[in-house]
């Protein structure tokens, strides 16, 4: 993970970023993939008593943002304090995407089942290119009808989504059904 540890208005000791960057360094271990962070410290002059030094702590990877803002008496406690907090967000975050890969909503097909010009078609091996293998092909016309009239239709074909052009806008629109039960409409244009 590439650590960057920046002082606003502040000097950073070499000593504070040295540990901020060893202690970010380790956060990796809780979810892989985070590829950068960015450690910013600074100090306020009016706030509480004795908690005048703020650290604010922001990790990207894999499309996931984590970010942790704290204030301590200093900033070697600040950075203890910020690695706590994204220790239980990173063990959250974890434990929310294993659950989501478990459930089946995006089943990865395993790799050995797969041709490998599937897995990517680029030279560039570290950032692969997904290929994705269309295997059913439909051509229909969409009917003109309101968003009710295709709701229903999706219901009847018990479909999880219906393509139709709407009526009152005689534009090109989906009913889907969402996650949670309700119907949601996307009107294209």
């Amino acid at each position: 993970m590439e650590v960057t540890v920046s002082g606003r208005h502040t000097t950073v000791s070499e000593s504070l970023r040295r540990q901020a960057t060893e202690k970010i360094g380790k956060l990796d271990k809780y979810l892989g993939g985070m590829e950068r962070a960015e450690v910013h410290f600074w100090e306020e002059k009016n706030y509480k008593a004795g908690e005048r030094e703020f650290c604010e702590v922001t990790l990207e990877g894999h499309g996931h943002h984590v970010r942790a803002k704290v204030s301590a008496p200093d900033g070697f406690a600040a950075i203890d304090i910020a690695v706590d907090k994204l220790e239980r967000q990173l063990r959250k975050l974890k434990t929310k995407v294993q659950n989501r890969r478990q459930s089946g909503k995006r089943p990865d097909l395993p790799t050995d089942l797969v041709p490998e010009t599937l897995l990517h078609d680029s030279d560039d091996d570290e950032h692969p290119e997904p290929v994705y293998r269309i295997v059913k092909t439909k051509r229909f016309d969409a009917s003109h009808m309101g968003p009710q009239e295709a709701a229903l239709q999706m219901d009847l074909l018990n479909h999880d989504f219906y393509v139709f052009t709407n009526n009152e806008t005689e534009k090109s629109a989906v009913v889907y059904r969402r996650a949670d039960g309700n119907i949601g409409l996307i009107d294209v244009g």
